[in-house]
């Protein structure tokens, strides 16, 4: 059933996102406004967009969650990877989503420091290199 799924979402969100189904969602409002005076703007045919829109957004949402959590999955083992392959780098960043909020803010405030730290140090080399 979790393949099938996953089929399915991986399908649909191709179709979804596309430039086709944008033109058919917006063909849909069109022949939807344009058949308003015929139904005299009644509240049933407001309901019938209403009803069709709050339907598809409502399974939308899991379709989109299905795939953000897999494609998430997938940067992160890719990264991993990479992490794992670069001689000297921290394997200890591998599964970093899994620290809690404070640990992640304490290592952004890390690699701030050291971003800050090399801008000085380029800006330092940059000068003696125009001094000499």
């Amino acid at each position: 059933m979790r393949e099938l799924f996953r089929k399915f979402a991986q399908i649909t969100s191709a179709v979804v996102g596309s430039s086709w189904a944008f033109i058919v969602a917006v063909l849909i409002i069109i022949v939807w406004a344009v058949t308003g005076p015929m139904f005299h703007y009644s509240d049933t045919w407001q309901l019938v967009i209403n009803t069709g829109t709050t339907i598809i957004t409502f399974l939308m949402v899991f379709l989109i969650q299905n795939t953000q959590n897999r494609d998430a999955k997938a940067i992160h083992l890719k990264l991993d990877e990479l992490i794992k392959g670069v001689k000297g780098a921290r394997t200890s960043m591998v599964n970093l989503e899994q620290l809690s909020d404070k640990d992640l803010e304490r290592l952004q405030k890390e690699f701030e420091r050291l971003h800050h730290s090399e801008i000085r140090h380029t800006h330092d080399e940059e000068a003696e290199r125009i001094q000499s």
